[in-house]
């Protein structure tokens, strides 16, 4: 008997999971949509959906006073009390934001910085934001964990940051270090990786299932990869690394640097150089992109561009994507010519893995980090709501 009481208990807390994952991936649902989302019956949903109120995990609403057909069902809301601090360290910067479970940033802050933090500073710089956020805007909420964004090999097993090399890290347990000063779970994952989840579940790869994802940071450029709807991260962990690829550059005026690798080559600190600029947050650059009439920029862009396209041509014969997804610069550069950019990495594809091909720039833009390694701190969570 405890043990037939055990699977019914595991089996409703799978549910309760499912419940909560549905409404906070796909945004308020209905209570009559979860019973035919999930093929479970209106009885079962009502209970779990007590539960999750009880929890403070989701919010009923009355319906829909317009909907004349039917009986009105209670619509189901994810929480926007319930929050997962996201924090991306870079070598220009430290961003940091408050998640809810319902996608809202409830909070953001970004600390420029003129040298590379080391482990502990990016720690204690967490620490004290997230203080000021639990005594002032942030007071009422309740914080389920912390997810950070890497742009370096992570291993997989115990989220040690192997080797960053922008920022200096090695061999650095960078987690344990935000754990013990903040007090709540912490979750470390290459910044890419994050990045490319959460285009999938919310952005600009949602529907595709096999979607090469480009980050392009200050740090460099990072991958990530989803096959048939999975974030496949290697044997270690440590997939992904696309910057790192020797780039073939066809003509060769177009190096810029003697050996260089593709992040050397596609490089955002070029980008800022050609710009006049010293740094520069995402929309600063953007919009100093597209501004800009100095020919000296344009020939840059397209430089990068020719080479970014060769590079993603080999993924394309290689892995047969349907979407390859460009975060940060590298969507910036593309968007200065969305349909040239197109037909030259086609022009370097064959045609039959680049039939259905779509390449588009990241939807969740400055956010998409932040957001990806908030649902890693979530994912605790949502396995089970009540653990």
């Amino acid at each position: 008997m405890a043990e037939r009481a055990m699977s019914v208990e595991g089996v409703r807390r799978r549910n309760l999971g499912e419940v909560l994952r549905l409404v906070h991936e796909e945004g308020a649902q209905s209570r009559a949509r979860i019973t035919a989302a999930t093929g479970l019956n209106r009885s079962t949903v009502a209970d779990l959906v007590g539960a999750l109120v009880d929890a403070g995990l989701v919010v009923e609403r009355e319906p829909d006073p317009t909907r004349r057909v039917g009986r009105p069902s209670p619509i189901v809301a994810p929480s926007a009390d319930v929050v997962a601090i996201a924090a991306n360290p870079e070598v220009d910067a430290l961003e940091i934001g408050a998640i809810a479970l319902d996608g809202t940033v409830r909070a953001r802050a970004r600390e420029e910085v003129d040298h590379l933090l080391t482990p502990e500073e990016t720690a204690d710089a967490i620490a004290r934001i997230v203080s000021g956020w639990r005594e002032g805007t942030l007071r009422d909420v309740r914080m389920v964990g912390v997810g950070v964004a890497v742009p370096g090999l992570v291993r997989a097993d115990d989220g040690v940051v192997r080797l960053a090399p922008h920022l200096g890290w090695r061999d650095a347990a960078v987690g344990a270090l935000i754990a013990d000063r903040v007090g709540l779970p912490v979750v470390v994952g290459n910044d890419a990786t994050l990045g490319a989840r959460a285009e999938h579940l919310f952005g600009a790869a949602e529907g595709h299932r096999d979607v090469v994802y480009l980050n392009g940071g200050a740090s460099g450029i990072g991958g990530g990869l989803i096959l048939d709807g999975r974030v496949i991260a290697g044997a270690g962990g440590y997939a992904g690394e696309w910057g790192q690829n020797t780039p073939g550059i066809l003509d060769g005026a177009d190096r810029a640097t003697p050996g260089g690798v593709l992040e050397d080559e596609v490089s955002r600190a070029r980008l800022l150089a050609a710009l006049g600029l010293s740094s520069a947050d995402d929309p600063t650059l953007a919009a100093a992109l597209a501004e800009s009439s100095a020919p000296g920029v344009a020939d840059e862009v397209a430089r990068q561009r020719r080479i970014l396209a060769t590079a993603l041509a080999n993924a394309v014969n290689v892995l047969n994507p349907s979407a390859i997804v460009l975060g940060g610069f590298l969507g910036m550069i593309v968007a200065t010519d969305p349909e040239g950019f197109d037909e030259a990495v086609r022009r370097h594809a064959l045609a039959a893995p680049a039939e259905a091909l779509d390449i588009r720039p990241a939807a969740l833009a400055e956010d998409r980090l932040l957001i990806g390694a908030a649902e890693a701190a979530f994912a605790p969570l949502l396995a089970d709501p009540l653990a």
